[in-house]
């Protein structure tokens, strides 16, 4: 297993590492395309906003090979804004398009008195399959920490693994395709809970 961590100069990639270190996985920091040649596995963390993480990995000439990354059907592992970059659009930056690999759009949450925004801190996901491979051994409800004002909103709501409810909103707190796992919260800042959802996927 290798698994490519990709770095397009910000988000929270030392997190990360020390995440998939935890579990026995050294990651390799992939910042161009050639990084990925070798690679069984793709992480894409994030934080920041939608439209310079997309300007940061257009800059990188990253954006083809992670469209061809999934396409393919291969490993992929999104994390806060490696999860809101596949969908089309989102309301945070206007005019910027997204991978458009998930049909969608990211979606502010709608203010509310006693409404703190960002959602920020744990709160719990509900698996619409807790017996799924990836989520065995978290329970009905695991908790995961969030940071976020925006969240997905798919068109194809069988795609969607978890949700969250925050305020009167109930989003998607993840999305499953055939070999990707992308999320809203922050495994790698999700203690124990975190860890078991990353081994999951990784199948270590």
């Amino acid at each position: 297993m290798k698994v490519a961590l990709i770095d397009y100069g910000a988000g929270n990639l030392r997190s990360v590492a020390n995440a998939l270190a935890a579990i026995g996985v050294v990651p390799q920091l992939a910042a161009a395309a050639p990084d990925l040649t070798d690679a069984t596995h793709l992480v894409l963390p994030g934080v920041g906003a939608f439209g310079d993480c997309m300007a940061q990995l257009a800059g990188r000439d990253l954006l083809d090979p992670i469209r061809a990354w999934v396409l393919a059907g291969k490993p992929y592992l999104g994390i806060c804004l490696g999860y809101q970059i596949l969908f089309e659009s989102s309301e945070e930056s206007p005019g910027v398009a997204g991978l458009g690999l998930v049909k969608g759009r990211v979606r502010r949450f709608a203010a509310a008195p006693g409404l703190k925004i960002p959602h920020m801190g744990w709160n719990a996901a509900a698996p619409r399959r807790p017996a799924h491979g990836i989520w065995q051994g978290l329970g009905a409800a695991p908790y995961f920490y969030f940071v976020h004002s925006y969240f997905p909103v798919p068109d194809d709501a069988a795609i969607i693994a978890a949700d969250t409810t925050y305020g009167s909103a109930t989003f998607a707190a993840a999305i499953e395709m055939p070999n990707l796992l992308a999320c809203q919260f922050h495994p790698e800042k999700s203690q124990d809970a975190g860890l078991r959802l990353i081994r999951n996927f990784l199948g270590v």
